[in-house]
């Protein structure tokens, strides 16, 4: 039955700037959402929906200033030497529908966040009778030599033009 829902575009970037604001704004232009207004979602993927990854968002996915439905994580760093890591990851339902659920999450180490993102998808399937396995994980990182720095995972479900159109 998947399909018939929206495909999920899953994009990462990573970021440089002279304030943590400058180095979140070149994560997600790296990821190719630079232009949208990011409108937050909570982790729950649509029955007949697909997930899809990219390396970043096709330029042509939308016009500056539309809203992007999305699920992202973002990690930052200001100390020289320490790391930033975003991830999200994902799970499927059982039943073949293509419903599921996103976990994201931003550590200091690809290891805390790896055990972050596995012990989430297991809780959040655990709280929903075991129905859920995993489907796939992005995570990016980024070390700080100077500068700020930012990573970040983007999992796109729909973007909406002013006008109410949206694909």
């Amino acid at each position: 039955m998947t399909g018939d829902g929206p495909t999920i575009f899953v994009s990462q970037g990573t970021g440089t700037g002279r304030t943590e604001l400058a180095a979140f704004d070149a994560a997600l232009v790296d990821a190719g959402v630079g232009d949208f207004n990011l409108v937050r979602l909570s982790s729950v993927v649509p029955p007949g929906s697909r997930v899809v990854e990219v390396d970043r968002l096709d330029e042509h996915y939308g016009g500056h200033g539309d809203l992007l439905y999305c699920v992202y994580a973002e990690a930052h760093s200001v100390m020289p030497g320490h790391e930033a890591w975003a991830g999200i990851a994902w799970s499927l339902r059982d039943d073949g529908t293509g419903a599921g659920l996103f976990v994201e999450h931003e550590a200091p180490s690809r290891e805390q966040l790896d055990l972050d993102l596995t012990l989430s998808i297991e809780d959040l399937s655990a709280s929903r009778g075991n129905r859920y396995a995993p489907a796939g994980r992005r995570i990016v990182g980024v070390r700080c030599e100077s500068l700020p720095v930012c990573s970040v995972v983007v999992a796109a479900y729909r973007r909406e033009g002013w006008g109410g159109e949206g694909r």
